[in-house]
């Protein structure tokens, strides 16, 4: 929806969209003002960005077929492992 707000906000206007759609203005602005500063991400979010790295190289190495489970298990077992052998 915010992709379409965002199309279409030019044409319509985001309030008259945002009457029409199940969505409230603030939500929108909100949206868009998170994508233009990452300082206003959630920590969840900030993890997220960081660990994307790690998500596609785990996915490329077992040849791009592992799903979300498989390689959230591998990703585990890494840090795991990982952890193991630094007892710092």
């Amino acid at each position: 929806m915010i992709r379409f707000i965002k199309d279409h906000r030019t044409e319509h206007g985001v309030e008259p969209i945002c009457r029409v759609l199940p969505i409230a203005p603030a939500t929108f602005y909100e949206n868009m003002a998170k994508r233009a500063d990452p300082s206003r991400w959630s920590d969840r979010a900030r993890r997220d960005e960081e660990l994307k790295p790690e998500i596609e190289r785990v996915f490329e190495e077992n040849l791009s077929v592992y799903g979300v489970r498989k390689v959230w298990h591998q990703m585990r077992r890494a840090l795991t492992l990982h952890a193991a052998r630094s007892p710092d």
